[in-house]
């Protein structure tokens, strides 16, 4: 049975849960705590850069949330969760991207930041300008380039679900916020969704790396 190494905290990982879930695949579940687990020599085997998501299907080994995905589509292919007509498969592939460099980045200073630090100010402006296109792409179609759930919608889907729990709400995007309803009516989001705790504890994980990464640019900076 293939194993999936994860985390319920980590957006990464519950792009691949969901994938999981919504194909039907059978999986082993493996936590991972993140308090030291991925640093041990049994998992680093697994993945050296002690990242997760990871599965381990039939003796293969497969590492980072975008790269898993497209294995599971291509080893389980029913449901198909990417389109194969060529404007469709774009509009998932767009979705999937712009999320990735031009959401994600802005989402991190909201974890950390004040409220009216000039970050978060900037941060939303360029949250706001990713939503617009968003909801252009979505069109009046129920998800990204389909009739039927992609890829697209489980990419972009993570991405707000973490927005709203931070505080940005999609009242001034109707139709991003009815298409976020649909999903949320679905049983493998309703199963992996996050609650203000975990947030919590998520903000609280986030501050402790963006902590840590700083004393660790400020020794490179000043060896003496």
């Amino acid at each position: 049975m293939l194993k999936f190494y994860y985390n319920r905290l980590s957006p990464y990982a519950r792009r691949v849960w969901l994938t999981l879930l919504e194909k039907n695949i059978p999986f082993e579940a493996i936590v991972v705590e993140l308090n030291g687990d991925q640093l041990q020599p049994e998992f680093l085997a697994i993945n050296p850069f002690h990242h997760i998501p990871v599965v381990v299907d039939d003796g293969v080994r497969v590492i980072e949330s975008l790269a898993i995905m497209d294995y599971l589509e291509a080893k389980y292919p029913t449901p198909p969760l990417l389109p194969k007509e060529p404007t469709a498969l774009a509009t998932v592939r767009m979705a999937q991207m712009v999320t990735n460099n031009e959401l994600s980045p802005h989402v991190l200073p909201l974890f950390y930041e004040s409220e009216d630090s000039p970050q978060v100010i900037k941060a939303r402006q360029e949250i706001d300008k990713v939503l617009k296109f968003l909801t252009e792409l979505l069109d009046n179609s129920p998800f990204f380039g389909s009739q039927e759930l992609t890829q697209g919608d489980i990419i972009v889907g993570n991405s707000v679900s973490i927005l709203l729990g931070l505080g940005i709400s999609l009242n001034n995007y109707p139709s991003l916020s009815a298409w976020y309803h649909r999903l949320m009516q679905r049983e493998a989001w309703q199963k992996t969704q996050l609650y203000a705790e975990d947030f919590g504890e998520l903000k609280r994980r986030v501050q402790v790396l963006v902590k840590l990464r700083q004393r660790e640019l400020t020794r490179l900076n000043n060896p003496n």
